[in-house]
């Protein structure tokens, strides 16, 4: 199959970001990256934004919007700023404590989702939910990850983070496997015990089973990467792991 194009979540390096937007697309763009994930526009247009990412030849990857920006009227507002991005995923990147505080909440907040998914279909959007650490900690004999995955409609992208799930003791390709379709979008991090700054390649990720599952059953159309721990400057960082991942031949 065709290689799948690779993305940069923002917040990796959030701070080149706050200081100069343009110049630091400019030298995502001139690594090789494919498109970005944004989580947060920096006070830009939606325009604007566009404008930046069309110069450049980035696409709009996604974006990690906050669940209140998806709730009532917010969500016309959020597909509306998302449609000018060119971006049809809409990723939630964490839940207040009330969301998911049992099993029950879990319950809850996936049928919140389901009608999240159904509103967005409309607009020709997808929403989705991308996981931390606390995700894989069982919670009344079972997995929370799956307790949500396993009660969402199957429009609900799967954002599976790699390094964040494997941090929670979830080894990720069986949750890729176990919803085929889901991972439209993933997060390539790294994850090692012994290295905390470990970048893609120098940690525990088995990441030739990662690619075999995303491009088998995954239904993945983009890899992500995220760096949130830094051996070298945060801009280095991303280079190097764009790097090791061509390597692999992605």
């Amino acid at each position: 199959m065709a290689k799948l194009p690779i993305g940069l979540q923002l917040y990796s390096i959030r701070e080149d970001c706050k200081a100069d937007l343009p110049g630091t697309l400019k030298k995502v763009a001139r690594m090789g990256y494919d498109g970005v994930e944004f989580a947060g526009y920096y006070e830009y247009s939606a325009q604007d934004l566009r404008k930046m990412l069309d110069d450049l030849g980035l696409k709009c990857c996604g974006t990690h919007t906050g669940l209140k920006t998806v709730l009532g009227d917010e969500l016309a507002r959020t597909i509306e700023f998302n449609k000018v991005l060119g971006n049809p995923y809409l990723i939630v990147p964490s839940l207040p404590e009330e969301r998911r505080s049992s099993r029950d909440a879990w319950l809850k907040t996936s049928a919140l989702f389901n009608e999240l998914s159904a509103k967005a279909k409309a607009a020709g959007m997808v929403v989705g939910y991308h996981n931390h650490h606390i995700e894989f900690a069982p919670m009344e004999g079972e997995i929370p990850w799956d307790t949500f995955f396993g009660n969402t409609v199957k429009d609900v992208v799967m954002q599976l983070d790699t390094g964040n799930a494997l941090h929670g003791g979830g080894d990720p390709v069986p949750y890729v496997t176990r919803y085929p379709g889901r991972a439209i979008t993933v997060h390539l991090k790294e994850y090692s015990g012994d290295h905390k700054t470990a970048l893609i390649g120098e940690g525990d990720v088995d990441w030739q089973a990662i690619f075999k599952a995303c491009e088998s059953v995954g239904g993945t159309k983009w890899y992500i990467v995220e760096q949130e721990s830094y051996a070298f400057p945060p801009i280095e960082c991303v280079d190097k792991c764009l790097k090791a991942l061509r390597a692999m031949g992605k």
